[in-house]
This record gives structure tokens, C-alpha cells and sequence, in this order.
């Protein structure tokens, strides 16, 4: 009791000491730059000063992820945001520099030529109307914030590509050919020598002979710097752990299939387990939807829908009759013949849609319940049955489906099953003539059956199938196993371990910070995140759960520092330049002679020729694509020959035989025209990449552990 009564007479005391405490703890994150307030968590990036800020990045990534879809990862939605906000910031910088901006009539006119042929904002008369617009912005802006956010978003999309097109614009305007340039691409195009000339190819040498050291392969890599500068990256090996089934798991799925397709009314164990053979059921669907992996399809279809393996033997059952077990696409099955008919196997129609509020595909203008939507199909087909010839200006006043209006509301010619089931009974159950209603996910259909094929024979095949899958004994073997390589390769050699274990190891080099893809193993974000965390050194072992199923024990093997290429990373580039270096050395060494004959003679080659060779395209016939050959020939005077010249594939020595000048013109305007045509076409392509080259980019994204 009186240590309890000292420590309440010290509470106040205690308390000063927890607080002193814990703002020591923070300020000390401040100045070591772990606090979690830190400026670089809430800036993911720079351009030219504009900061990125990860709130607003964060947004756009989620829009962007909704728009791309399930199939879109969230490093591929954060690189699409990544680079159009910094493609922003790029433009932006020029635009401020030049004072471009776009005004309130210029995004007027963007949104009349964007919107031009929108119904929504079209009058009678088929021309944009302005009053529709300004009445369509004015309704969302006071009933729906969200739709007029969008709105705002796309008027900002708009301004942009019109700044930058002024932008572009502007560029273009100052890249004129001059007089001087359109009689230089005159000359480049015109003038033509002819050469004899002798290829000492660089093959001549066998590859052997040419040592290149690593410290030959580091010099080059420090004289072309620019070259080989490399991202942070990592190098990692791994062992994968396929959680599959076994050879007892898939026995015993084969058993309990077994049990469906011959019935049985005693267990293993002698207790009455009744179960009806498959081939007696009568309610096919609800045994197989009780029974299978996979629901029960009722549709029919004909030989060549179904598997080509076990086609031939379903196809010739008798009603009623079974066949299996088979394999099959990752499954065991059984299957039986349920039933089957003579139908045609493609169909030509026309249909008029009309959808309703809720239908699938329905355009946020639809206004019909229903009901109204029922009751206009009834009246068009009223319409149609007096006077058939009316259906193609109904399919342009009323259809939705716009994939079929251009033609008149026609499907021309489409297998059996092509359509949804409504749909496809309708018309391959009909006959040719039939007119009728019919509804579908998508609304209600008017339908005239214009043609069908002559019938074949159609299959109902009912399926129990079981989705060939590890047991709970061989999962829990495939952990222990993946568990147990972790804490040993953790402890010991790893390529050892998997060695002795028979374990296939395979490497992964050049991971770099935001890479979220494992070859042959998909998106793994999470497993190449943890080799560049902070706490994760070289050696380390982990094992990580895969998305589909088993394990992925990987170890960090290297952590290799922005900057330069290493040697033995630049090999495959640089081995063959100077490969190609020192035989050009070798032969140039061992050749004395100064005659295109004499030089033939001791490499025991032949003279060639080439004729027509022009600047505009540097190609000897015979040897290819060479430059600095084709410069050196038009160096030299008619009849002149040259020293020996290093190409791409060999070493050379040539003799000009005629040089050809190109026609002169009175007026070079037509060339200069052709320059300037050039020049403009490289802005698109080019401008962009040359203004990003030269932006001060600060890339954080990873450092901000985003993902």
C-alpha cells in the first residue's frame, strides 16, 4: 500500500517523463528521416519543381484501376498515372515559360468538335447544340457532384490536349526547309557514285584469337558512360513449390466419379449411402449441379463444340447412355447424352432492340420501365407484320444495338450459339418468315428470321465433372516441404539444398524497384517489393504464398547500386564492338598493299562493284548497310582510291569509278517543301522525348512504398 500511495503522490512526475520520452523518440525521427510525417511521403515525385503529391496520385490510380479492369494490375494502373502526370508536368513547364494557355472559347470550340455527332446535344436538325450542353452541365452540376466532377475532369483533358496542340503548333511553325536544305536533300538523294571496292569481312577471323579482357570491357564502359547507367536493381534466386495434385489424389477423385456412374447403395464401410447411377436420373440438372464443379449447360450443340478428344465417343451415345472417366482440361468427367435434335447450324436475322432502365447495356438515356419497353416492341411488330418493308427505318428510329444498325438491324450469317439462349431459340427453333418478341438480358428483341441452313444433329451433353486439385494431406506436404527448404537454405547453401532435394533453382537478375512480374510465374509485386525493403540483406531466405496456389522460397543473392554497368553485366554489348575492334587492328596490320587487286590477291578475296550508291541511303550491294564506307567514296575524286576503312562488317578499300552529279533545278522549292514536311512529322514523335530528356525528373515512387 505505500509503494501504490508513493507512485500516486509521483503521477504528475511519471507523466512528464512518458511525454519527454516520446517526443524525444519523434524528434529523433526527424533528424534520422524516419518520422512518419516526413515530406516524402506525401510528395511521390518532382518535374521541373512541380511537385506530384501522393493524395491526388493515389485518386487518379484508383480511377484509373476502374477503368482498366480486374485484369489491369495496380502497377500498370500507377505507371499509366506516373507518366501522364509527368508528361502534364513536362508541357506544363513550357506552356508557364511561353505564357500558352487555352481560353474559354477556344474549350468551346474543343467540346463542339468533340461532342459534334453526341444525340445528346444534337437539335432537330442534326447540328451541336450549345443550349443542350450548357443545360446537360448545368442539370448535373445540381443533382449529381460526382457525374459533374467527371464533367470538370473531362473539360480539363480537353484543355490540355489543346494547349498541347498549340504548343505543337507553335513548334511546327518555326521548322521551315530552307532553299539551301531542299538543294542539300537534292544532292543526298542525286548524287551517285559507282565503286570497285574489297571486303576483308571481320569473320575472317576466328572469334578465338581475339582476347578481350574484362578491364578492356570497363574502359569502354567508363569512356560511353552515358550508355551504361543502370537503375538500382536486385538479382534473386528461387525455388517454386506447385501445389498439384498427386497420383493417389487423382485416383481417388476417379473413385468418387466412379460412384456417381455406377450407383451405389453400400459404403466401403457398409452403410447405406444411396446413390443413383447417372445414366437412370431423370432431373439431369439438378443431380449434375449438386454433383459437379461445373453447372449444368443446357444448350446443345453440335460435334465440333464439343472436346475433340472424347467428341467422337460422346457423339455416338445413345440417349441416356455415359462415357468416362475422362481428363480434360484440368478436370476428371463423366458425361451423358441427355438428348438431341436436328437443327440448322447458322441463322441470318434482323432485329429491331428496345432496352429498358436496369437492362444490361442500357444507355444512361434510356427512360422506358419494362412495361413501356414491352409494349413498344408489341406495337413495332404490329407495324411490321402489315408491311414488312417499314423494319429498316424502324432499326434507324428505335433499335439500341449499334453494332447491327448500319446494317439495317442484320446479322448476316452466325453459327448456332452465337447469340444469348432467348435469342438463339428464337431463331434456330423458328422458322424462315417467323416474326416475333423476344426478351433478353439486353431488352426486347423484334426478330425476322431471314435464312437458315439445312439441319444436322445437335447434342444436349449433361457433365460431372471434379476440378483435379491437391488434397488437404498433399497441401499440408507441399508447406511442410516449402516450410522446411526455408528454414534450412536460411541456415545453409541454398543451391545445395535444392540440389539434394531435387529441387529446380532459377534466377532472376535485374529486379528494379516498381517491377511487379515473375517470368513463368506472373504478378508477384509483393515478393519483389520485400528484396528491396530496407531490412532485407543479401542471403536472406523467405517464403511467399502464391495467389493460385503453392509456395515461392526466394533468396537475395545481389544488391546492385545505381550508376554504372558492371563489367560482366556489359559483356553481351560491349564483347562484340570491341570484338569487332581489334580484328579491324588485326587486319589492318597485316595488310601493305595499296591496290584494290593486290589486296585481293592476299586475302584471297575478289574485287567487287557497286553502282547508284547515294548519301540518302549508305548501301553497298553485296555488303550492306555502310556508312562511313559510302561517306568516304563520295570523299574521293573520280578514279581515286581509298586507304583502308573500317566498317560495320569488315575492313575496306575502295575505288570511286564514276560519280554521277544529280540534275540541277532551277527551284530547290519542291525539296525544301519535302524537309519541311519532315521536320513537322518528328514532332509527334520526337518533341516530347527530347523536352522529358531534358526535365529534371525525381522519381520517389518506391522510396514511398505506394504499393
Amino acid at each position: 500500500m505505500a509503494i501504490l500511495s508513493k507512485i500516486r503522490q509521483k503521477t504528475f512526475v511519471l507523466i512528464a517523463v512518458i511525454a519527454l520520452a516520446l517526443f524525444a523518440f519523434v524528434l529523433s525521427g526527424v533528424f534520422d528521416g524516419s518520422a512518419s510525417f516526413s515530406s516524402k511521403q506525401s510528395v511521390i515525385g518532382t518535374v521541373n519543381g512541380i511537385d506530384i503529391t501522393r493524395d491526388d496520385f493515389l485518386k487518379k490510380v484508383e480511377a484509373v484501376q476502374q477503368q482498366l479492369g480486374a485484369n489491369a494490375t495496380n502497377t500498370q494502373a500507377m505507371n499509366r498515372v506516373w507518366d501522364q502526370e509527368v508528361r502534364n508536368a513536362v508541357m506544363q513547364t513550357q506552356y508557364d515559360e511561353l505564357g500558352i494557355t487555352v481560353e474559354q472559347d477556344q474549350i468551346r470550340d474543343l467540346l463542339r468538335n468533340a461532342l459534334a455527332t453526341n444525340p445528346q446535344f444534337v437539335n432537330e436538325a442534326g447540328l451541336f447544340d450549345e443550349n443542350k450542353l450548357n443545360e446537360y452541365i448545368a442539370s448535373i452540376k445540381a443533382t449529381s457532384p460526382q457525374t459533374y466532377a467527371t464533367w470538370v475532369e473531362y473539360e480539363e483533358t480537353l484543355s490540355n490536349n489543346g494547349l498541347q496542340q498549340n504548343y505543337f503548333n507553335l513548334v511546327r511553325a518555326g521548322l521551315t526547309g530552307t532553299l539551301a536544305e531542299g538543294e542539300l536533300e537534292h544532292k543526298l538523294e542525286g548524287d551517285k557514285v559507282d565503286i570497285k571496292y574489297v571486303q576483308v569481312s571481320y569473320n575472317s577471323i576466328p572469334d578465338s584469337i581475339v582476347k578481350v579482357s574484362k578491364s578492356d570491357i570497363s574502359s569502354y564502359i567508363n569512356s560511353h558512360k552515358n550508355d551504361f547507367e543502370v537503375e538500382e536493381t536486385r538479382d534473386i534466386k528461387f525455388v517454386e513449390f506447385k501445389e498439384v495434385a498427386s497420383m493417389a489424389d487423382e485416383t481417388a477423385i476417379v473413385k468418387e466419379l466412379g460412384t456417381f456412374l455406377n450407383g451405389q447403395q453400400v459404403d466401403e464401410n457398409g452403410r447405406t449411402n444411396v446413390i443413383e447411377a447417372f445414366s437412370k436420373v431423370e432431373n439431369d440438372a439438378e443431380y449434375i449441379n449438386l454433383k459437379s464443379d461445373i453447372k449444368f449447360n443446357e444448350r446443345f450443340v453440335f460435334k465440333n463444340g464439343i472436346g475433340s478428344q472424347v467428341a467422337d465417343s460422346l457423339i455416338k451415345l445413345d440417349v441416356g447412355e455415359t462415357y468416362g472417366p475422362y481428363k480434360e482440361n484440368g478436370f476428371y468427367k463423366i458425361s451423358k447424352l441427355i438428348a438431341q435434335k436436328q437443327v440448322p447450324d447458322s441463322a441470318k436475322v434482323r432485329h429491331i432492340l428496345i432496352p429498358y432502365i436496369g437492362s444490361q447495356s442500357a444507355a444512361p438515356n434510356v427512360t422506358l420501365t419494362e412495361e413501356q419497353a414491352k409494349e413498344r416492341a408489341d406495337s413495332l411488330l404490329t407495324v411490321i407484320k402489315g408491311n414488312r418493308s417499314k423494319f429498316p427505318d424502324l432499326v434507324k428510329e428505335f433499335s439500341a444495338d449499334q453494332g447491327s444498325i448500319a446494317n439495317e438491324g442484320r446479322y448476316d450469317w452466325h453459327p448456332y450459339n452465337s447469340m444469348v439462349p432467348e435469342f438463339n431459340d428464337f431463331e434456330f427453333e423458328g422458322k424462315v418468315g417467323d416474326l416475333g418478341v423476344v426478351k433478353t438480358i439486353f431488352g426486347f428483341h423484334i426478330i425476322e428470321i431471314e435464312g437458315l441452313t439445312d439441319k444436322k444433329k445437335a447434342v444436349q451433353i449433361g457433365t460431372i465433372a471434379r476440378k483435379i486439385e491437391p488434397s488437404e494431406e498433399t497441401s499440408a506436404k507441399i508447406f511442410r516441404d516449402a516450410s522446411k527448404f526455408e528454414i534450412d537454405a536460411g541456415k545453409g547453401d541454398f543451391e545445395a539444398l535444392a540440389k539434394e532435394n531435387k529441387y529446380a533453382v532459377r534466377p532472376l537478375e535485374g529486379i528494379k524497384a516498381l517491377d511487379e512480374s515473375i517470368p513463368g510465374i506472373g504478378n508477384q509485386r509483393q515478393i519483389l517489393r520485400w528484396t528491396f525493403e530496407e531490412e532485407t540483406k543479401v542471403g536472406d531466405v523467405k517464403r511467399f504464398s502464391l495467389p493460385n496456389g503453392g509456395y515461392l522460397v526466394a533468396q537475395v543473392v545481389a544488391n546492385n547500386k545505381a550508376g554504372l554497368m558492371s563489367a560482366d553485366d556489359a559483356t553481351a554489348t560491349v564483347l562484340p564492338i570491341l570484338r569487332k575492334e581489334k580484328k579491324a587492328a588485326l587486319i589492318k596490320d597485316r595488310i601493305s598493299v595499296s591496290t584494290l587487286e593486290d589486296l585481293a590477291a592476299a586475302e584471297s578475296t575478289t574485287v567487287r562493284s557497286a553502282s547508284a550508291i547515294t548519301m540518302k541511303n549508305p548501301t553497298i550491294s553485296g555488303a550492306g548497310r555502310e556508312p562511313l564506307v559510302v561517306g568516304t567514296a563520295f570523299g574521293l575524286n573520280e578514279g581515286e582510291t581509298s586507304g583502308l576503312i573500317e566498317g560495320e562488317n569488315g575492313v575496306y578499300m575502295v575505288q570511286v569509278t564514276k560519280v554521277t552529279p544529280a540534275v540541277k533545278l532551277d527551284n530547290y522549292q519542291a525539296a525544301a517543301n519535302r524537309v519541311e514536311q519532315q521536320k513537322a512529322s518528328t514532332v509527334n514523335t520526337k518533341l516530347y522525348n527530347a523536352l522529358k530528356d531534358a526535365s529534371e525528373i525525381e522519381d520517389n515512387r518506391a522510396a514511398s512504398q505506394i504499393q
